[in-house]
C-alpha cells in the first residue's frame, strides 16, 4: 500500500508562522509535524509515500527529499495553485495506484496524532473509503459525521452521536471517479480545484464508506494556540 500525505494548505489561521514556513514544517517538541507522520507510516510498512505541496512547497522537498532517511521513498506532486483535499488526491491519482481496485492511505499534514496505522482496518469489497473517526474537539463540538453499525453517515437530528473526521483514511482509486452521461466511469477532472466534504456527505448517503472510532490522542493543529498547548506537553 501506498500513503499520501495532504501538504498543500496555505495555513491562514497559522499566520503569521505560515507566512514563511510551510505548516507541515511547524514542530512539535522540535520536530516537525509532516516528519511524525512519515515515521509512523514507516513504522507500519509503508513506505511509498506521496507529498502534495503549494505553498513554500520547496521547503518541504528541501527538508524531507526523497526520503531515505526515514527509510522511505518519498515522491512529490506540485500544485502551482493548491486544489482542495480531493482535487490534490486526483492530481497524484497516477502516482498511487495502477488499478481501478487500489487501496491507498490519506493523512493530513497538519495533525498530530500517535496513531498506529496497523490498525486501520481492511477496506471492504462494498465500499470506496474507509474514514478514521474521533471524539468532537473543542473546536468541533457538532462534529462531521454520524457513525451507523460501521458505516459512516450524515447526522439526522440533535441527538445523535457525532464524531470528529480525524484526516486519517483509506481510500479506493474508485471512490474518485464519477459516472459520465453515456455510463462509463472516469476520473475527476485532474487539476481542478475539488474539496472533499461534499464528496464524502454524498458516499456516506450511499453507504459507501465504512468508519471506525479512535481514542487516540487527536490535536487538529490548525491554530497557533494549539500548536502552542502541544508544545507544553
Amino acid at each position: 500500500m501506498k500513503a499520501m500525505i495532504l501538504a498543500a494548505g496555505r495555513g491562514e489561521r497559522m499566520r503569521p508562522l505560515t507566512d514563511d514556513c510551510p505548516k507541515p514544517l511547524l514542530q512539535v517538541n522540535g520536530i516537525p509535524l509532516i516528519e511524525y507522520h512519515i515515521k509512523n507510516l514507516v513504522a507500519a510498512g509503508i513506505q511509498n509515500i506521496v507529498i502534495n505541496h503549494a505553498w513554500l512547497g520547496q521547503q518541504i522537498v528541501d527538508y524531507l527529499g526523497c526520503g531515505k532517511q526515514f527509510s522511505a521513498d518519498i515522491s512529490y506532486s506540485e500544485e502551482p495553485v493548491a486544489l482542495e483535499t480531493a482535487g490534490g488526491i486526483i492530481k497524484a491519482l497516477p502516482m498511487l495506484t495502477e488499478h481501478e481496485d487500489d487501496v491507498f492511505m490519506v493523512v493530513n499534514a497538519d495533525i498530530y496524532c500517535d496513531y498506529n496505522f496497523k490498525k486501520l482496518p481492511l477496506l471492504s469489497a462494498n465500499c470506496n473509503a474507509h474514514l478514521l473517526l474521533v471524539e468532537n474537539p473543542e473546536h468541533n463540538r457538532q462534529g462531521d459525521f454520524a457513525l451507523v453499525k460501521g458505516m459512516l453517515a450524515n447526522p439526522k437530528n440533535n441527538q445523535q452521536a457525532t464524531y470528529t473526521f480525524s484526516g486519517i483514511a483509506l481510500y479506493r482509486k474508485s471512490f474518485f471517479e464519477q459516472e459520465s452521461t453515456s455510463g462509463h466511469k472516469a476520473l475527476m477532472a485532474q487539476h481542478a480545484v475539488q474539496p472533499l466534504a461534499p464528496m464524502l456527505r454524498a458516499a456516506a448517503d450511499q453507504q459507501k464508506i465504512s468508519a471506525s472510532v479512535t481514542d487516540t490522542a487527536w490535536t487538529d493543529v490548525g491554530t497557533p494556540e494549539r500548536l502552542a498547548r502541544l508544545n507544553t506537553i
